[in-house]
C-alpha cells in the first residue's frame, strides 16, 4: 500500500511573506500593482494570503534574474 507523502498547499500571511521575500509592506503591494509580485489569495472580505509554492517560485525567480544579469 503506498503511502501519501504530498503536504497540503501552506498559505502565508503578509508578514511570513515580509519576512521571506526581504520587502516590507508597501513594496510588496506596490509590486503587486506593476505586475512584479504574485497577487494574493482572497479568503474572505479582509483576509489574504500567498500560496506558498507561488513565493518560493517568485524568490526562485528573483534569484536566476540576478545570476543572469551578472
Amino acid at each position: 500500500m503506498q503511502t501519501n507523502t504530498t503536504h497540503p498547499p501552506r498559505l502565508l500571511r503578509l508578514p511570513d511573506v515580509q519576512h521571506q521575500c526581504g520587502i516590507g509592506r508597501s513594496a510588496i503591494y506596490a509590486r503587486i500593482k506593476a505586475g512584479t509580485f504574485p497577487a494574493p489569495v482572497k479568503l474572505g472580505a479582509r483576509v489574504a494570503a500567498w500560496p506558498a509554492s507561488v513565493i518560493d517560485a517568485w524568490i526562485a525567480q528573483q534569484i536566476a534574474a540576478s545570476k543572469a544579469s551578472a
